[in-house]
């Protein structure tokens, strides 16, 4: 058993949970029945005990070629063998939007192209982060893989062997040949029950809605740029890190997957980190997608407590898919982790820390919506007031910033900088719909954060913006690709001299090529170990930061460069490491957001 870089996956989802599968046709990664259920197949944390779906020519595969069907969410995976070509498709099942009865299946069709290739199958669950092997049976043909708390059904149109915990089979097809597996999740929580097998015919129906469903979406993007292949993938992409039901929009679909191989930056990403979700709401506003962010605006107002004596504040760094603000963190100390990089962690301490730039993304995107989707309720501004309320209390204080790191609290001048941000936009909404407000305290609060940051997160010796502000101190030293955002949220001018000299330093010290650092750790311990990669993410605020100084020649051929460092179907993980190879959970929402804010921007700016 061996591991594929992180960068040979494809993604597929129902808009609840999602798979990675392989170039080599193995699916290693399923949870269910949501994004954050524990692992059905798990293999790319642990190959051995974690469960796996190979699916695969059993005789000498000499090219692998993987893609999307084209504007959807339905992956096709081409072997090219020494016998023939065979290909497989892989998709989730979405019959219509908001689907009260789903069926949550995983549909895998092997379509013979030329020739006739042996192929073999094993489907091997390991449930529960591959805690719980599922006894395996098998009644008229459909095979149970029967857990403590969960059941997954398989059908298939070939003959199954069970054994060892697994399904077996390898079977023959010749030109013009289709065969069909279908895994079900049957879990109790939902009172699922069996359902007739699915035959060649409803396989072909299945296919068919799921296109109609991703392109009759997709056909809303208002999107027409030089970009559109890359914008409408990232745009796709995020629709599948969205769990329907609820509105929430998960960070990314993996736990554990490294930001450097063999070291302890592994997190489980599978939660509503609000920066996140309040980019991502940006970006797809921008598209025109505003059901998502009236779903997302709901979610949003149901998170906001009434209760302002916690030091955190109203709102939480992250929450689960249902608004759980506990998600205490452990580790798996059984899993090896993906190629032996330990520990994997499940559940996130970062929910616990103070990060106050959070208000200023939420509000800021909720400012957006207010403006260009349906407009905000009674209650939405109402909750609205409770946060700003609690933040021009608090926002003044030290924090664990953007970057969350575990070496304590400072006083971050990029929290100041949306601190600023959130009280700013509820000005503005309060001006322009005339709702009730303390416009006095709000824009005297306002302008008292904006001095703060010009008189002390500017360092004269550096000529840059720092990370750190620090009123009656000495002023900080590190720099940090977070202060490339300020006039992305109209903190100062793009042309201003001191945004201008941030960039200058920015480059000269962050930058190699278009990859971008989001910060040194000499400079800035974050209190972890080890080195990481770049954070694509920061890459594309590089991007955006170029587009608005004027220097759209530098910012076009950056995200051209940034483009080459997608995978082959245009997913980004988290960070780029040292050979170019994608790091990270996979793929993040947070790096698809900002490819499309730089490229919207950077076509904006070619065109006038």
């Amino acid at each position: 058993m061996t591991y594929l870089p992180i960068a040979e996956h494809g993604l597929v989802g129902d808009l609840r949970t999602a798979a990675l599968v392989g170039t080599d046709g193995r699916v290693s990664w399923f949870c269910a029945p949501r994004f954050d259920s524990p692992s059905v197949f798990g293999a790319l944390v642990d190959a051995e005990r974690g469960g796996d779906w190979e699916l695969a020519p059993v005789c000498e595969v000499t090219a692998r070629h993987q893609f999307y069907f084209p504007d959807t969410n339905i992956l096709i995976t081409r072997f090219l063998t020494e016998d023939g070509i065979v290909e497989l498709q892989d998709f989730m099942p979405i019959l219509r939007p908001h689907d009260d009865g789903h069926r949550q299946r995983l549909v895998r069709r092997v379509v013979n192209i030329r020739g006739e290739v042996r192929m073999r199958t094993r489907v091997r669950p390991c449930f529960d982060y591959g805690r719980d092997v599922p006894e395996v049976s098998e009644k008229d043909g459909r095979i149970s893989f029967q857990g403590k708390e969960m059941r997954v059904c398989l059908d298939s149109s070939v003959t199954l062997d069970t054994g060892d915990g697994a399904a077996t089979a390898a079977f023959d097809v010749t030109a013009g040949d289709t065969e069909l597996f279908v895994l079900e999740v049957l879990d109790d929580v939902n009172g699922a029950v069996d359902h007739p097998a699915a035959d060649a015919a409803e396989a072909q129906d299945l296919f068919d809605a799921t296109v109609g469903f991703w392109r009759d979406w997709l056909s809303r993007s208002s999107y027409t740029g030089r970009w559109r292949e890359m914008v409408h993938r990232s745009a796709l992409t995020l629709k599948l890190l969205t769990h329907e039901p609820s509105g929430a929009i998960v960070a990314a679909p993996t736990l554990g997957l490294p930001e450097r191989i063999g070291g302890e930056r592994n997190w489980d990403y599978r939660h509503v980190w609000l920066r996140d979700a309040g980019f991502s709401l940006y970006a797809l506003l921008r598209l025109g997608f505003t059901d998502e962010a009236e779903a997302f605006v709901g979610w949003l107002t149901d998170r906001v407590s009434d209760d302002r004596d916690g030091d955190l504040g109203p709102l939480r760094v992250m929450y689960s898919i249902d608004g759980d603000a506990d998600l205490t963190e452990h580790e798996l100390d059984h899993l090896e982790g993906y190629r032996g990089s330990r520990p994997v962690r499940l559940g996130n301490g970062a929910a616990e820390q103070l990060q106050l730039d959070v208000y200023g993304e939420v509000i800021d995107s909720i400012y957006l919506f207010d403006k260009y989707g349906k407009g905000i309720s009674h209650a939405s501004w109402a909750s609205l007031c409770t946060m700003l309320g609690w933040l021009l209390d608090h926002w003044d204080q030290p924090d664990h910033g953007i970057w969350e790191t575990r070496s304590g609290q400072r006083n971050h001048t990029f929290s100041r900088l949306m601190s600023w941000v959130a009280v700013e936009r509820m000005v503005r909404v309060a001006r322009r719909r005339g709702l009730p407000a303390d416009l006095t305290r709000w824009t005297s609060v306002r302008d008292e954060i904006y001095g703060q940051i010009q008189e002390h997160g500017w360092n004269d010796e550096i000529g840059a913006f720092v990370q750190h502000c620090e009123p009656g101190g000495e002023p900080g030293t590190a720099l940090d690709a977070s202060l490339l955002l300020m006039p992305m949220v109209k903190f100062c001018s793009p042309t201003d001299p001191r945004f201008l000299s941030t960039v200058e330093r920015i480059g000269d010290e962050l930058v190699l090529d278009s990859l971008v650092f989001r910060y040194n750790p000499e400079e800035a311990p974050d209190g972890l170990d080890g080195s990481e990669g770049t954070f694509s993410l920061c890459s594309f605020w590089w991007v955006e930061a170029l587009t608005r100084a004027g220097r759209t020649d530098d910012a076009r051929l950056a995200l051209e460069k940034m483009f080459t460092y997608a995978n082959h179907v245009g997913l980004y993980a988290e960070q780029i490491g040292l050979t170019g190879e994608q790091l990270g959970n996979f793929p993040q929402a947070f790096t698809h957001l900002s490819l499309i804010s730089a490229a919207l921007n950077l076509d904006r700016a070619l065109d006038t």
